[in-house]
């Protein structure tokens, strides 16, 4: 019996020393700035250029989607950039030779008409005036007449009209058809470019959400990966420990599980965790709750540190 209690003692020694020595440690993880790509516009995926593990350079194409609706936008749009374009240099330009020959030729018949039925409206109604016609030949004649002088006048405004050029209300109005629709066409230019994902960035592909043939959709996340030469410590610290920190201080990191694994660091950054991550006191009559900050250490040889497995285990002695 004396000797399990002597194996009992030792045992919570070894852990009380284990625990003892742990706490004289911060531990932290390896972090790496994440970069999402994904899709603006609807479609499938019409092919992938990468794989999962693969590095690529800021530029390159990730995949292309194909959406057969872009073809018939894109025709569409031709055709308005074509019909107002037309009706904006007819705006401009004003008539063709074709057309005021038609108005000329309009506007010299109804002078003709007009001046042979005034003729014969004068000499009726000279007649009239004397009782040798009746009042009907005379309504007659004289309606014929007014019907001439309105064509006359009508065909007249119409040359004058032509001769003069259009109005400035319809040639900013065939200014703005033309407009809107090179903006249709922009438009569609625009989508078109959106049918290849091009990476943003230099960066490592991490994660592919769709294979070839399935929809994506405006705004889900495609590719994941993470920016090449972005690597972080990241150290949670609580107020008691964080004290000891200040910005642009050095400090040594290393691996708990590999002696080979040690980088010098910079603190780049110190700021607060979240509301929400706060170190409560189980106890609060005797230990005061203490918020939680977060240690950002960029290390000084970047390169190595490249090395890293995301997520690895750090640590700095206190």
């Amino acid at each position: 019996m004396k000797n399990q209690y002597i194996f009992i003692a030792l045992v919570a020694l070894l852990f009380s020393c284990e625990e003892a020595q742990q706490t004289e440690l911060l531990k932290g993880k390896v972090k790496r700035e994440v970069v999402y790509v994904s899709s603006k516009i609807p479609g499938r995926i019409n092919k992938l250029y990468v794989e999962e593990g693969a590095k690529v350079q800021k530029g390159d194409t990730l995949a292309t989607i194909d959406m057969p609706e872009l073809e018939a936008k894109q025709m569409q749009a031709e055709g308005a950039i074509k019909a107002a374009k037309a009706q904006y240099e007819m705006a401009f330009n004003g008539a063709t030779s074709d057309q005021l020959d038609q108005v000329n030729a309009a506007y010299s018949a109804a002078k003709e008409q007009y001046t042979f039925a005034e003729k014969s409206y004068q000499r009726i109604k000279a007649m009239h005036d004397e009782d040798l016609i009746s009042d009907q030949k005379y309504d007659e004649v004289f309606t014929k007449y007014q019907m001439a002088k309105a064509k006359y006048e009508g065909t007249e405004a119409k040359k004058r009209e032509v001769e003069k050029g259009v109005r400035n209300e319809k040639q900013r109005m065939a200014l703005g058809q033309l407009e809107r629709a090179k903006g249709a066409m922009k438009e569609v230019e625009i989508a078109m470019q959106e049918q290849y994902l091009i990476a943003p960035k230099a960066m490592r592909i991490t994660s592919i959400a769709l294979q070839e043939g399935e929809l994506a959709l405006p705004g889900y996340n495609i590719f994941t990966g993470y920016e090449a030469n972005s690597t972080y410590f990241r150290f949670v610290l609580s107020e008691e420990d964080v004290l000891n920190y200040k910005i642009n201080q050095k400090v040594n990191v290393a691996s708990p599980f590999d002696a080979s694994i040690q980088q010098e660091g910079k603190i780049v950054s110190i700021k607060e965790e979240l509301s929400y991550a706060n170190r409560k006191s189980m106890n609060p009559n005797y230990k005061i709750d203490q918020s939680l900050y977060v240690l950002k250490v960029k290390p000084q040889q970047a390169k190595k540190a490249e090395g890293l497995l995301t997520n690895t285990t750090l640590v700095i002695k206190k």
